[in-house]
């Protein structure tokens, strides 16, 4: 799969102009097999570092560089790799999914707990 589209990369570039913004994440990354959960808020000059919320689901997710070559080399297993949520939508910034990432334990538990708030709006 791939992991960055044009326009996927085109936003991450374009976050990448103001780095201290408080960015929406624009793609989640995952491990289909296991642990794992990449939230990307934008996209290093260098083309190959994201820069977002990594989550190994040790109960502590983190905020940092995560390396997109390395995500594309990763064997999970079974022949797998990561994979890309393609229905991934979210209005919440980086800084509140990693405030509930953080409370809740990990991005998965997050993600329904910010569905919810976004629904009901």
């Amino acid at each position: 799969m791939t992991l960055l589209t044009s326009e996927l990369r085109a936003q991450l570039i374009a976050n990448a102009d103001d780095p201290q913004g408080d960015h929406v994440p624009v793609a989640k990354f995952f491990n289909p097999l296991g642990p794992g959960v990449w939230l990307p808020a934008f996209l290093h000059e260098d083309g190959q570092t994201l820069f977002g919320i990594g989550d190994l689901e040790v109960g502590c997710p983190e905020y940092g560089p995560f390396s997109l070559i390395e995500l594309q080399c990763l064997d999970v297993g079974l022949g797998l790799g990561i994979e890309r949520d393609i229905l991934f939508e979210t209005t919440a910034p980086i800084s509140v999914w990693l405030d509930i990432a953080n409370e809740a334990g990990s991005i998965r538990a997050a993600a329904s707990i910010i569905a919810r708030f976004e629904r009901e709006g």
